[in-house]
């Protein structure tokens, strides 16, 4: 069995200068970069520049697909660095253009007011079939390559609520939970489990818009693309166990759809927010001559 693939390897950086670093995509990635590799390693380049304080929160814009076959070189403003709170602006550059944009505020580590949201009543990781089981029918009747894409073990591990969260046999309510973790050990520094958190964010988000529409990622003419996300810390947790993403899509309109995204660890805490905003629309079919 293939080893998964490891995501402090794959996020790593080379440092450049002060405030410039460079990172490369995996080589078996698509065609285009995954929007959480980019997340991730700007978080990443962010916290480079960072001492003794923890970001809670990120706001991100995608710009221009992201090439696989090109380094990223990440681009770090100290924008501010204050007496409780550090700013930070990281952009991505591949052939001299912007690709993706982040900006990230981090605060020192204190004690305050506390309440949550509770975790929605739902089936655990292990009451669910696991993500290979989840799979399998769904890959007899897929095309050779991505068949093999999905066969290999993927450095997220995904157990669905409702069964494979990327195919759609809809319309169904746009709502969804999954529960997922990294499957390669992450160590003990909480600030590269956040990092690999904000990699996985990125996850399922844009399916979840779908789902009232009878649409899904093989659907012929259907275009796809994360436009923004955002994401809050609120409480430290460990990656390498079982976290709960529920979502749900408000609204889709002009092209475009919503997607809420609350994470919670296997304890109920409340450890992350987000929102995603992307592009989910048919091509017109072409005139013809």
């Amino acid at each position: 069995m293939d080893t998964p693939e490891s995501l402090i390897e794959t996020l790593s950086l080379e440092r450049l200068e002060l405030n410039l670093f460079r990172g490369v995509s995996p080589s078996m990635g698509p065609g285009r970069i995954f929007g959480g590799q980019v997340i991730g390693q700007s978080l990443l380049a962010a916290y480079e520049t960072v001492e003794d304080r923890v970001c809670h929160s990120l706001h991100c814009y995608f710009i221009r697909p992201g090439d696989p076959q090109i380094p990223i070189v990440f681009d770090v403003d100290r924008s501010r660095d204050g007496g409780t709170f550090t700013t930070r602006r990281v952009v991505a550059i591949q052939t001299g253009k912007q690709i993706f944009n982040l900006a990230a505020s981090f605060q020192v580590v204190e004690e305050g007011f506390e309440h949550q949201a509770p975790m929605p009543d739902v089936p655990g990781p292990d009451d669910l079939p696991s993500e290979a089981e989840q799979q399998k029918k769904m890959l007899e009747k897929a095309p050779p390559e991505m068949r093999k894409m999905m066969s290999r073990p993927r450095p997220i591990e995904m157990r669905a609520v409702d069964g494979n969260p990327f195919f759609n046999t809809g319309p169904k309510p746009a709502e969804n939970s999954v529960w997922f973790r990294c499957r390669a050990p992450i160590g003990s520094d909480p600030h590269m489990h956040q990092v690999i958190l904000a990699y996985a964010s990125d996850m399922n988000m844009l399916s979840t818009a779908m789902r009232p529409h009878r649409v899904e990622w093989q659907t012929p003419g259907l275009q796809s693309a994360s436009l923004d996300h955002a994401m809050w810390f609120h409480k430290p947790s460990n990656f390498n166990e079982w976290h709960l993403y529920h979502q749900d899509s408000p609204s889709a309109s002009g092209g475009r759809g919503f997607v809420r995204g609350s994470i919670f660890d296997r304890k109920g805490d409340l450890v992350a927010s987000v929102t995603q905003e992307g592009l989910i629309r048919m091509r017109k079919p072409e005139a013809k001559a």
